[in-house]
């Protein structure tokens, strides 16, 4: 069949017909049909939160971490008549790029910053101390990605495998600037 899209013009999306033999056609296979649930995943993008929230100081502890509520396995599932799989992505690590030339592997979400807590504490798990102001960079400002990496899995029919890891990407700026303190106190 083709279809025109004007006198005497083939239209470039032709495809070829398929032809389905007769008779009954042998079922998927799982990993098929895992491949399938695979494809159906819908990963979020990481939600990037950082301590101090607005700016960050040269030689004080920046804090990071991404929204826990995200921070959870996610499942797919596909059917045919007989079979049914589930692929299942676990966030495992997540690779911040600080923008300042250094990486931070940290193997968790992080921790949120406590309120009141002191902000010259590091993070427990994920954290990163800036050695030089961003100020002469593009935007006075730091550019950072978090890539989270997911481990995939999958279930079913009495089978499992395993997939390539799946990975996530978000992006931010940080601003950090360097705290200048005076001392006024009489001699």
């Amino acid at each position: 069949m083709y279809q025109c899209s004007g006198q005497g013009y083939a239209d470039a999306l032709y495809r070829p017909p398929i032809w389905i033999p007769d008779g009954p056609q042998p079922a998927p296979s799982p990993e098929q049909v895992a491949k399938q649930a695979y494809n159906q995943l819908r990963l979020p993008s990481p939600q990037i939160h950082a301590s101090p929230a607005e700016t960050q100081l040269v030689n004080l502890p920046t804090w990071l971490w991404m929204d826990p509520a995200q921070w959870r396995p996610r499942s797919a599932t596909a059917s045919v008549p007989g079979v049914s799989v589930t692929a299942t992505a676990v966030p495992n690590s997540v690779t911040w790029s600080m923008g300042d030339g250094s990486t931070v592997t940290c193997p968790g979400a992080g921790t949120p910053f406590p309120s009141g807590a002191d902000p010259r504490s590091a993070s427990p798990d994920c954290g990163h101390t800036y050695h030089q102001t961003s100020q002469g960079k593009p935007g006075n400002a730091y550019p950072v990605a978090a890539e989270v990496s997911w481990t995939v899995t999958w279930s079913g029919a009495g089978t499992g495998g395993s997939f390539p890891n799946l990975t996530t990407t978000s992006t931010a700026t940080f601003a950090v600037a360097e705290s200048q303190a005076l001392n006024n106190a009489p001699n």
